[in-house]
């Protein structure tokens, strides 16, 4: 019952303050899977994603202030499906993954996004974990390679010297813990969606992962803010 009347809130044109306090308190509970069981709806699954602007095509991340809302929404959306196989049924129905893929592709170039990026990539490393379907459907119809590539070359800020070949700065400074972070889930999503890649057929096909390949590459050679986040990014 709490959880229902918190999306009830929700639902409504609420302050973004109050907003963002529901999320907070529907991403603890989401975490327990016997409380998720009667909300994990179509309906409830819509809302959360409105509030994480997923169900906008055309419109770019302008307004600042709600970016709280967006990573609060994307963060309950993690729990949720991770916890619920409705919920990844409904993900898949709801044609979530190419929502995020849109999101991912408003975020490039943009500042102050690195939370939305960073839960963005985690929900899709989730849904290519979870859900076959979705693994597939990211592959064949979404580019979800070259989405996701795109996303850990701008995480790592990339220079390119060469066509395959990226730049190497003995002197460059470590990743920050978010940057370090977007390219940790960017990597997991990467993994689950090149996991059934054992041919590769197309010239394009060949150059996205020969690309990819120069960016691991890269990958290898960068530092994160402390040892434990180096050693987690390799």
């Amino acid at each position: 019952r709490l959880c229902e009347g918190i999306l009830n809130i929700l639902e409504k044109d609420t302050k973004t303050s109050c907003q963002v306090a529901c999320l907070e308190a529907l991403r603890i509970l989401s975490r327990d899977k016997k409380v998720l069981v009667p909300v994990t709806t179509k309906r409830n699954m819509q809302i959360l994603m409105k509030l994480a602007k997923l169900d906008t095509v055309e419109d770019p991340l302008e307004r600042v202030s709600e970016f709280p809302v967006i990573v609060e929404a994307l963060k309950c959306l993690c729990n949720i499906i991770f916890n619920s196989s409705v919920a990844q049924k409904l993900s898949l129905e709801l044609n979530l993954a190419a929502m995020l893929c849109n999101l991912l592709q408003k975020c490039k170039d943009r500042q102050l996004v690195d939370d939305i990026k960073c839960f963005d990539l985690r929900l899709l490393f989730l849904l290519s974990l979870l859900h076959t379907d979705i693994r597939a459907q990211l592959r064949q119809e979404l580019q979800g390679v070259q989405v996701l590539t795109q996303a850990l070359e701008s995480s790592l800020s990339v220079r390119w010297t060469e066509e395959y070949k990226a730049a190497e700065d003995r002197d460059r400074l470590p990743l920050s813990l978010q940057e370090t972070d977007c390219a940790i889930e960017a990597l997991k999503a990467l993994f689950n969606v090149t996991l059934d890649s054992w041919n590769v057929h197309s010239k394009n096909e060949s150059h996205q992962f020969r690309y990819m390949a120069a960016i691991l590459r890269h990958c290898l050679l960068t530092t994160g803010p402390t040892e434990e986040k180096t050693e987690e990014l390799h």
